[in-house]
């Protein structure tokens, strides 16, 4: 019940109707004007104005209305299906139409007195469930953490989550940490019963190869029940509809519970997406030998970038810069010593020159040989180097040292540089490291270089470059004027146990040196250039006019064609300055794309190449796991029942005392000054008293 109460003493209540009856005899005790038309009117519009002016002067004294609502919030029960292959696999035809019956039931008993929600999961957590059991992978685990994300902070009474216990990707949910507080009743699907199976377990191979590699390929092979058998691991090349055998190794099988590792030594012969298969002979009394085989794609590259690393002399840095590039598959690091035969500098796609050109090495012929070749390199200049000489042979630092003397110099990272980002760990970090030896001399940065990094002399950050980068009649070059870089490698590993801040500042600066300039007007990429088959496929485009600005004002269109020739076309979407375009999820295969715009009446086209590889982990692990489920249940006060008692679970969630619901109380305060209709009542009293007093002739 609404309750009204006063921030003054309620006695004030009193004066307000004082006040009230004393205005209304003070205006109508000798009113006469109408006492013959109507004797009593003068008392009706008497209490009209006592009952006015006794409410506006009551308002005054700022009462409020308080109200209590009461709302009662049902127990939120969550019913969660296993939507992956490996539980349609085992729940099918007449079962599956009882169990779909027996669900739908639940929910119906579940709905009167519960906040029911269903969900499916499997890739991924979704709502609503359908029974097709499509989903490529089990991740338990994230149906908890979804749980708990959107009900944690409710009143969830229990989850009911129906699946064989099979999980290949996430965590364990027992170890997921998810902090769930409601019982968790599972429902066990499946058969945990072995049978006799041959499988490819897993197969470990690396998705990037090189042109001309040979790589190894591990492939683990299982059986269960199949003592005593023989089968032969087939490897085999697929390009389009031709398959062409590679290698049959045989396998004897000599114990049930049945392991081993065959090693396959596979050729990169050429490039492009190479598909292989891998394929055990189905062995008698087999269910199924679906499992038995395992695609794998390799994408093969002619990409390597081969780099020089060109030393005056040997030198520790040589071997810190090298560690650090060799971490990179698209680098092939040669090391070579200024005078050594046989090293012909045109034959790479990058150099770095450490100490060189020095006092005793003039190297100009190197050096015309990488301008003519337009080769981009790296100046590492030390104790060693002709600062001379290397003023003359770029055009990014003005150097004026005699290299008798040096400075011990930190780094610190250049505010204004942008041609590349660096980590803010890295500009906050590398401050702290030990000081590189530079020369002593003046130095200063040319209009066409770009200052990465400033020396910082003890205590003094002094506007002296340490490393620069710019680019000179289209070729690309860097100039560190320090060396000890070693130093850096080590006291990154002191202080962080890894190298990740050195291999930052190296393997961006290479990077960005190395980098061959697109200047094509129209460009397309991906985001990578193999996915898995459950993965949308994404495209991006970029379009420049005749000054290199982006702009998307024509439209884009893609043509993708699969293996067998069958065309797929879109358009691409207009985004900022770019084009996006997701093309969605596409059968397994490999696929050729064209994308075709006009420019100032130019077609302008691109073309590249993808491919979709198949998820088969659903088919490597197939005995159901009810033992996690009854762990599961356990350890969230909740419990495992068979699919055929799945009805049974209505009464437990009801008979759980736990389980309940929640009564929320709020109160809402008003002021009655607020409410309307206290408005319109007095002024329709007052209205009502105007117009009597008008037409009996009072005014």
């Amino acid at each position: 019940m609404p309750q009204v109460t006063f921030q003054y003493p309620a006695w004030f209540l009193l004066l307000c109707a004082l006040l009230g009856l004393g205005y209304a005899l003070l205006l109508y005790y000798r009113e006469g004007a109408f006492r013959e038309q109507a004797p009593q009117l003068h008392r009706i519009l008497g209490v009209v104005r006592w009952v006015v002016v006794t409410v506006i002067a009551a308002l005054l004294l700022s009462p409020l209305l308080r109200r209590t609502q009461t709302q009662t919030q049902k127990p939120v029960v969550v019913l969660a299906q296993d939507q992956s292959e490996s539980v349609g696999a085992e729940l099918q035809g007449a079962a599956l139409a009882q169990y779909k019956a027996d669900w739908e039931r639940l929910r119906e008993a579940l709905s009167d007195d519960y906040e029911v929600h269903e969900f499916a999961f499997g890739d991924a957590v979704r709502e609503g469930v359908n029974f097709e059991f499509t989903d490529k992978v089990s991740n338990l685990s994230r149906l908890m953490q979804e749980v708990y994300d959107r009900f944690g902070t409710q009143n969830l009474g229990a989850i009911v989550m129906a699946t064989d216990g099979i999980y290949n990707q996430g965590s364990s949910p027992l170890y997921a940490g998810v902090p769930i507080a409601a019982p968790v009743f599972t429902v066990a699907l499946g058969d945990t019963t072995p049978r006799k199976d041959l499988f490819i377990k897993r197969v470990f191979y690396n998705k990037i190869a090189y042109l001309g590699d040979r790589f190894m390929v591990q492939v683990d092979a299982a059986a269960v029940n199949c003592a005593g058998t023989q089968t032969v691991l087939t490897v085999s090349r697929i390009e389009g509809d031709q398959t062409r055998t590679l290698q049959s190794i045989p396998i004897s099988i000599d114990q049930n519970d049945f392991f081993t590792t065959k090693e396959v030594l596979l050729e990169a012969d050429k490039t492009g997406v190479q598909h292989f298969r891998f394929t055990l002979a189905k062995v008698p009394g087999e269910r199924s030998a679906v499992n038995n085989t395992r695609d794998i794609f390799i994408d093969v590259l002619d990409a390597r970038q081969k780099i020089l690393l060109l030393a005056n002399s040997p030198h520790p840095d040589i071997s810190a810069i090298r560690q650090t590039l060799e971490g990179n598959r698209n680098y092939e690091v040669t090391v070579a010593y200024v005078g050594e035969p046989g090293t012909d500098v045109s034959k790479f796609d990058f150099v770095v020159l450490h100490n060189l050109p020095s006092t005793a090495q003039d190297i100009s012929g190197i050096l015309s040989t990488l301008d003519s070749k337009r080769i981009p390199r790296l100046f590492i200049a030390g104790m060693q180097t002709s600062y001379a000489s290397l003023s003359r042979v770029q055009r990014l630092v003005s150097a004026q040292s005699t290299g008798q003397q040096a400075d011990d110099v930190q780094a610190r990272v250049s505010s204004q540089f942008a041609a590349f980002t660096l980590s803010p760990e890295l500009a906050s970090e590398l401050p702290k490291f030990s000081p590189l030896t530079s020369a002593f001399g003046n130095f200063s940065a040319l209009p066409q270089g770009q200052v990465v990094l400033y020396k910082r002399i003890g205590r003094v950050d002094t506007e002296q470059p340490l490393l620069v980068v710019g680019e000179t009649d289209g070729i690309r070059c860097g100039i560190l004027l320090g060396e000890g870089l070693w130093k850096w490698r080590l006291f990154d590993y002191m202080q962080h146990n890894n190298h990740q801040i050195f291999d930052e500042i190296v393997g961006k600066t290479v990077l960005y040196l190395s980098q061959k300039e697109d200047k094509r007007k129209f460009r397309v990429s991906l985001e990578q250039n193999l996915f898995n088959e459950n993965e949308p496929v994404f495209f991006s485009a970029e379009l420049y006019n005749d000054n290199y600005e982006l702009i998307n004002t024509p439209d884009v269109a893609l043509s993708v064609r699969n293996a067998e020739g069958k065309e797929f076309l879109y358009t691409f979407n207009k985004k900022g300055n770019a084009y996006t375009l997701n093309a969605g999820i596409l059968p397994v295969g490999n696929y050729t794309f064209r994308a075709t715009t006009s420019l100032n009446n130019q077609v302008l086209t691109y073309d590249g190449r993808f491919s979709v590889q198949p998820i088969q982990l659903e088919y490597f692990a197939t005995t159901a796991n009810h033992g996690l489920l009854r762990q599961l249940s356990a350890q969230h006060g909740g419990e495992m029942v068979y699919a055929d008692h799945l009805l049974t679970l209505a009464d437990k969630i009801k008979q759980t005392p736990t389980i309940k619901p929640v009564i929320y109380q709020s109160t809402q305060t008003t002021p009655l000054i607020h409410l309307k209709w206290v408005f319109f009542l007095l002024a329709s009293l007052l209205a009502a008293e105007w117009f009597l007093r008008r037409y009996f002739g009072a005014y």
